[in-house]
């Protein structure tokens, strides 16, 4: 059965760093695409970034320049490094796979950014 397990959010002042953690399993780890979701409080969920099957990275939007995506192999992970973190990327991290023609969704790791 496939699990995804996020870690790794916390409270950071602005301008600060965080790394989330996601930790696969119940399916081959390196055969799918893995992305990062947000979540900010009376808002839709949205994507953040993606790593490919062949690793290749996409970010969307505003995260670019500041977050990277990654995948481990070996541990059956994907990261996300946040840098220059600001109020607006508040909100709840959800790990994501499309496998077996379902979606899969983590719990989520809360990332508050302020001051």
């Amino acid at each position: 059965q496939v699990q995804l397990v996020e870690s790794g959010g916390g409270l950071v002042q602005p301008g600060g760093s965080l790394r989330l953690s996601c930790a696969a399993s119940g399916f081959t780890f390196s055969n799918y695409d893995m992305s990062w979701f947000r979540q900010a409080p009376g808002k839709q969920r949205e994507l953040v970034a993606i790593f490919t099957s062949d690793s290749r990275t996409v970010y969307v939007g505003s995260v670019k320049g500041r977050f990277t995506i990654s995948g481990d192999n070996s541990k059956n992970t994907v990261y996300l490094q946040m840098n220059s973190l600001k109020p607006e990327d508040t909100g709840a991290y959800y790990c994501y796979v499309f496998y077996g023609s379902r979606n899969y969704w983590g719990q989520g790791t809360q990332v508050t950014v302020s001051s």
